[in-house]
């Protein structure tokens, strides 16, 4: 799905550089999952951001599904984080001013050729998919924290997306909460096919994955 070849990432001010990645060389299958881990500050956002396409390496290559990905413009790499990447936030990203059926739309109207009835009809199919057909009118204000997390979920697969990856999806969550999101996941995993990496502390979920990448000073250590 995913490969990565001599990966650095430096971060340059007018008095500093900081190595925020160091010789990354890792490849996730089709249909994988796997954990992300290390210490806060290791590198894992950067490099599920640079998975993600959301930034750059500042040295090496990024394949994704065998084709290396600097060669695509800014407008092609925006069309497939659109269409093939599904993203998951510790912090939900939820427009506050739009109901939860609106908010999984919204990646939807960036695609051509889909009209609005059949987004309504994907979104409510991804929303039923987490459990919250019923809320579809609500906004993010009147849900807990698990049904927020839900709605993200639902607006990172209503595209049907090839891989999802997911940044501490149930960091902000109790640990009952968080082993329903965990479920949900895994469901997305073994049933549509999807290949899912996920950054998380707790190694108790990481253990639940396929295989746990451990990242330390920006450095892949295992």
């Amino acid at each position: 799905m995913i490969q990565l070849s001599n990966i650095q990432k430096l971060y340059q001010t007018d008095t500093m550089e900081t190595t925020a990645l160091n010789d990354i060389n890792l490849s996730v299958e089709t249909g994988e999952f796997v954990s992300i881990m290390g210490p806060s500050g290791s590198g894992k956002s950067t490099l599920l951001n640079i998975m993600g396409l959301l930034d750059a390496p500042t040295h090496g290559a990024v394949h994704l599904e065998g084709a290396k990905i600097e060669q695509y413009h800014d407008r092609a790499l925006a069309k497939i984080r659109n269409q093939k990447i599904g993203f998951i936030f510790q912090s939900f990203h939820l427009i506050h001013d739009l109901s939860v059926q609106d908010n999984v739309e919204l990646p939807l109207l960036y695609r051509s050729g889909i009209r609005a009835k059949q987004r309504h009809e994907m979104a409510k199919a991804a929303l039923d998919r987490v459990g919250l057909s019923a809320r579809t009118a609500h906004f993010p204000s009147q849900l807990s924290g698990g049904q927020r997390q839900r709605v993200a979920i639902a607006r990172a697969i209503v595209g049907r997306p090839k891989l999802l990856l997911a940044d501490e999806p149930t960091g902000n969550l109790d640990s009952k909460m968080g082993q329903e999101i965990m479920a949900i996941l895994h469901n997305l995993n073994t049933e549509d096919r999807a290949t899912v990496v996920m950054v998380t502390h707790d190694e108790h979920q990481a253990q639940q994955t396929h295989r746990v990448i451990r990242i330390f000073d920006g450095r892949q250590v295992q």
